[in-house]
């Protein structure tokens, strides 16, 4: 999932970039009578250029943000089957302990734990090995369709202005606790 604030950041400097290349063609629009034809074609050339490289750049963090994402889910599906390795082990042992104690002992609620322990083992089970991961993705995706506003950030998606408001308290309050 590509982190809001570097997806926004990166936004932000692109509409950035293509203001400055706007502001920069009004200026030599305004000075057209001192560059050449040929010389106002390789500038805009240029912007052209520049743009697409600010575009190929967003692009690339995307792609590599999404291969960071992938990477996760695969450690965790990975750590999921690890651990049911271990469980797994465990809840063998405790069946059948439990079980020689209630048949020895006569007591038949010495099962009782066996219950909440296999429904643990089976949640394992479905994590590593079963179809868990898609249908959180489908409930996640009917989630982002029909309640939409359950996914809004306390006070808003943060903004430039908003983050520059706190960097500069965040600066002023250390500059006046160093004092």
């Amino acid at each position: 999932m590509i982190n809001i604030i570097t997806f926004y950041r990166l936004q932000s400097t692109l509409v950035h970039f293509e203001l400055l290349c706007l502001q920069v063609n009004d200026n030599n629009a305004n000075m057209g009578f001192l560059l050449s034809k040929s010389m106002d074609a390789n500038f805009k050339q240029q912007q052209e250029f520049m743009l697409h490289n600010a575009r190929l750049q967003m692009e690339r963090q995307m792609l590599m943000q999404n291969q960071m994402r992938e990477r996760q889910m695969a450690m965790q599906v990975a750590w999921s089957r690890e651990f049911l390795k271990y469980f797994g082990t465990f809840f063998t042992v405790a069946t059948v302990g439990l079980t020689a104690g209630a048949i020895k002992r006569k007591k038949p609620a010495l099962l009782a734990p066996i219950i909440p322990l296999g429904f643990v083992l089976a949640f394992q089970m479905d994590s590593a090995y079963g179809n868990l991961i898609y249908r959180m993705r489908g409930e996640a995706e009917s989630i982002m369709m029909s309640e939409h506003n359950r996914l809004d950030l306390p006070h808003g998606t943060p903004t430039f202005d908003s983050i520059e408001k706190a960097r500069r308290a965040k600066s002023s309050l250390a500059a006046f606790l160093e004092k």
